[in-house]
């Protein structure tokens, strides 16, 4: 990454180590066997970059979807623009797709599962129990850890909107970020209101500070 993208040299120790995130990895998987299903709720759903058996469906209680992981290393955001994406936190539920990886798989897979996953520090890796077709699974997830400086959950909705609306880097801008979930989720037919209302709200963010900013164009 960082030969592909010269301005994160300045954050190379900020990323887990080889060493450190195989730990996480073993930590995480320790005690599993046979095959494993993996919950994606973002760009995992569409992007999984997985050698599975079966994707289905997924309901995981008590966790919700937020825009709470705070960019401002050059990705979708900087220092004096930060930008916005998401995590999985507390909520009253999250809707995604849950991928079955067959047992012989499970190593390889895993390995390159958490070197997207697990490049630095941001979640945790965690087995967590998914309904799908309302039949209880264990499944492993990726949710927020709010011991990172990153993770933002008391963000209020006027900062979100500000991050998400003026964030943008190398990768792209924090709010064509939140429009790839949005557009994405109408595909999978996944209805995920906090976003969509979220985008609206940026929307009419921008719309209102281009206004302004014609009408003091106008007055010059």
């Amino acid at each position: 990454m960082i030969a592909q993208f010269p301005q994160l040299e300045e954050h190379r120790d900020w990323a887990f180590s080889d060493a450190k995130r195989e730990a996480l990895r073993a930590e995480a998987l320790d005690g599993h066997s046979g095959d494993l299903w993996v919950f994606g709720y973002g760009s995992l759903m569409w992007d999984p970059a997985l050698r599975f058996t079966t994707v289905r469906r997924a309901h995981l209680r008590d966790h919700a979807r937020r825009m709470i992981l705070v960019d401002w290393r050059g990705a979708r955001g900087t220092a004096d623009a930060p930008g916005l994406m998401a995590a999985l936190d507390h909520g009253p539920g999250c809707h995604g797709l849950v991928f079955r990886i067959a047992e012989a798989d499970v190593d390889r897979e895993t390995e390159i599962l958490f070197r997207r996953e697990m490049i630095a520090p941001g979640y945790h890796a965690r087995f967590v129990t998914v309904d799908i077709d309302e039949a209880p699974a264990r499944a492993l997830a990726f949710v927020a850890d709010h011991t990172v400086d990153d993770i933002k959950p008391e963000l209020s909705r006027a900062e979100q909107i500000r991050y998400i609306a003026h964030g943008a880097g190398f990768l792209g801008t924090s709010r064509d970020y939140l429009l790839n979930i949005v557009e994405h989720f109408e595909t999978l037919g996944i209805h995920d209101p906090e976003c969509s209302e979220l985008l609206g709200a940026v929307d009419a963010y921008l719309e209102t500070q281009d206004r302004a900013a014609s009408g003091a164009e106008t007055l010059r």
